[in-house]
């Protein structure tokens, strides 16, 4: 999966997919590593006090082992759905390795996430095992309960009220060694959930070919990554695609450490010192991380960082960004694109090829990526349409959990329509137009409409819901919501902060409608189904 080469037509002439016919992902990201160099740090992580804990592969592999072990006793086997609800933390890496360990299914679940948005995935995912921590299974045990196929609860912490198995004892007296399972490249190995248009999300199923799948679209963006020396962070969590399969996997895959950190909330200032504390040599950050960070003055001068490389996407940054990125860290930041069912196939690489101000890049090698129409005809340069990619892929994803339908529909023949207008140069370059759908793209976090909507359907007050995405300097977009209230329920701006909240703590920070508009009656179609393009220009007209 190396890439070599000085230019673009190098490495993409070059380049030819190595997908082996027996694969597993545990071992390819820390077995090997442990046999082969048990004492190289996998991951450098700073704990809630400051101390640094350095976990070597030899380490993150023997507890691994043990917590497979574990999981196999409490009924985990080939092909079980195991949840992961952690912050970045080293039990959230030890959890997915003693996964793929069993050849089981990981189900990663944003450590913020709220009791309606973990419920609805683990209910959706027949889930028959959940790791979390002590603060997470006290949010969440209300929903969870009623869960039927969840048979047990793992806990990283004391168990509230002693409802769970604590994580660290249960290793103790789980039986040491297991060799990674005998997986192939398209047998099942995660399911990541991604917001839909209408209704709940739905959950991506990957195979473990994905690992390989991502290499190409890490290395180009962070300017043919691996290289000596190399120490790769990110400060999105490890349960989106962005932090799992654009950082953590991927290095630990070329046995490059990744630093992380138990803080939670992102800090600009505080990036820039950890960035220099921890001689980070590669970051991943989103576009709304970078807005932020561009308020802290000349950062370079006092904390000393050192960047090889930045690699960012989620929304389009502008030529005012690039330059201060060129200023600020001395390198190009460059962007790429994907989704989670498709992920990193298009991109920039500084180090290959110009970087054109607000294009997306051009594709990565080892993917078919063109402009098609709505019957799936490749368009040519200059035309816009649907950006799709062509199959067979080993990122594309295996299909949407039980939604048959649904993954017929992603497809025009061997197309995979990315959901995402554009139109793509003579030279290859591709420029993004707009989506296809109603997904909110915000602060990097792609929101599906439809689950805000059912959750503030579920307030008293909230007769009819309507969700749609507003411009915003610092997010790209932000969440709107229009509400008609319930008969007898007078608007107010307290009503309006109790709604938020309500939102919040059952969804997720990012999910929570920032601007909410109360109006008399929901603008719909003749079938009931509401009418998006009306709310924005209702909020066009607000603004």
């Amino acid at each position: 999966m190396h890439l070599a080469g000085s230019s673009y037509e190098e490495v993409f002439g070059g380049f030819r997919w190595n997908i082996p016919p027996r694969l597993n992902i545990a071992e390819a990201v820390c077995s090997r590593h442990a046999r082969q160099s048990p004492g190289a740090p996998a991951l450098i992580y700073e704990q809630g006090d400051g101390s640094v804990r350095v976990w070597s592969f030899g380490e993150v592999e023997a507890a691994a082992g043990r917590l497979a072990n574990a999981l196999a006793h409490l009924g985990a086997v080939r092909g079980s759905i195991v949840g992961i609800h952690l912050p970045q933390c080293p039990e959230s890496l030890i959890a997915h390795v003693a996964v793929q360990k069993l050849g089981a299914v990981a189900l990663p679940l944003f450590n913020l996430f709220g009791p309606d948005a973990v419920e609805y995935r683990l209910q959706d995912s027949g889930a028959g095992v959940l790791v979390t921590t002590a603060a997470g299974l006290e949010r969440l045990a209300e929903a969870i309960r009623g869960i039927e196929t969840l048979a047990h609860v793992v806990c990283v912490g004391e168990p509230p009220g002693g409802s769970a198995h604590a994580f660290w004892p249960l290793l103790e007296r789980a039986s040491p060694g297991r060799p990674a399972a005998d997986t192939g490249p398209d047998d099942p190995a995660l399911l990541m959930y991604t917001s839909g248009t209408t209704g709940n999300p739905k959950g991506v199923l990957h195979a473990g070919r994905v690992l390989l799948g991502h290499l190409p679209g890490v290395s180009l963006p962070q300017d043919l990554f691996p290289q000596p020396g190399d120490r790769f962070w990110t400060p999105a969590d490890w349960a989106w695609a962005g932090g799992l399969l654009d950082v953590l996997l991927p290095s630990l895959f070329h046995g490059v450490p990744v630093v992380g950190s138990a803080r939670a909330k992102f800090d600009p200032e505080w990036a820039f010192a950890f960035m220099a504390r921890h001689g980070a040599r590669n970051v991943f950050m989103p576009p709304t991380a970078l807005r932020l960070m561009r308020q802290v003055p000349q950062p370079r001068a006092r904390h000393g960082y050192d960047l090889r490389s930045l690699g960012t996407g989620g929304e389009k940054l502008g030529e005012d960004m690039i330059a201060w990125g060129a200023e600020t860290f001395g390198l190009v930041m460059n962007e790429f694109f994907g989704q989670t069912e498709v992920n990193l196939v298009v991109g920039n690489s500084g180090r290959l090829f110009p970087v054109r101000a607000g294009s997306m890049g051009r594709a990565i090698p080892g993917h078919t990526v063109e402009i098609v129409d709505g019957d799936g005809r490749v368009l040519p340069p200059g035309k816009p349409g649907s950006v799709a990619v062509r199959r067979p892929d080993p990122v594309m994803f295996l299909e949407y959990w039980r939604r048959p339908e649904a993954t017929l529909d992603k497809f025009r023949g061997d197309w995979c329509l990315l959901g995402d207008i554009a139109v793509k140069d003579e030279d290859g370059y591709f420029w993004f137009q707009g989506r296809d759908d109603d997904i909110i793209s915000s602060a990097g976090y792609r929101i599906g409409p439809g689950e805000v909507e059912e959750c503030l359907q579920k307030h008293p007050a909230v007769a009819l819901a309507g969700v749609i995405g507003a411009p915003d300097p610092v997010r790209g977009e932000i969440v709107v919501a229009f509400v008609v209230p319930a008969p007898g329920v007078e608007p107010s701006e307290a009503l309006a902060a109790e709604v938020q909240a309500f939102v919040r703590e059952r969804l997720a920070a990012h999910e929570y409608p920032r601007r909410i508009r109360f109006i008399p009656e929901m603008p719909t179609t003749m079938t009931g189904k509401i009418r998006r393009v009306d709310l924005r220009k209702l909020d066009q007209a607000g603004r």
